[in-house]
């Protein structure tokens, strides 16, 4: 088993920027590429972006590319999500997710979960 607990949320303008953390604890953290999802009002849990074993390989969506960054400490066992320019639309909570292969992008293909935490974006 993998814990995963997420922590930064909060409530910004738009225009600013959150640093949310994820750690986790269970297993070797070297194994599972950590991904970011996110679940707006009404809306379904989407992908954000998605950092390799060991940070060399990253993707994203295309609504955040440019403005999120993803980073990992092995050493620490936590996953980061660098948001900038934050816009209204970001509003979400915001999940972190870890499994042994890279790249996925699909809700149903991540093995282990956080809780989540709220980011909420004022115009």
């Amino acid at each position: 088993q993998v814990q995963l607990v997420e922590s930064g949320g909060g409530l910004v303008q738009a225009g600013g920027s959150l640093r949310l953390s994820c750690a986790a604890s269970g297993r070797t953290f070297t194994n599972y590429a950590m991904a970011w999802f996110r679940q707006g009002p009404g809306k379904e849990r989407e992908f954000v972006g998605v950092i390799s074993r060991f940070g060399g390989t990253k993707a994203y969506a295309d609504s955040v590319k440019g403005r999120f960054t993803i980073s990992r400490d092995n050493a620490k066992n936590t996953v980061y999500l660098q948001m900038n320019s934050l816009k209204p639309e970001d509003t979400a909570v915001y999940y972190c997710a870890a499994d042994v292969m890279y790249g996925l992008r699909r809700v149903a293909e991540y093995e282990y979960w956080g809780q989540g935490t709220q980011v909420t974006v004022s115009s």
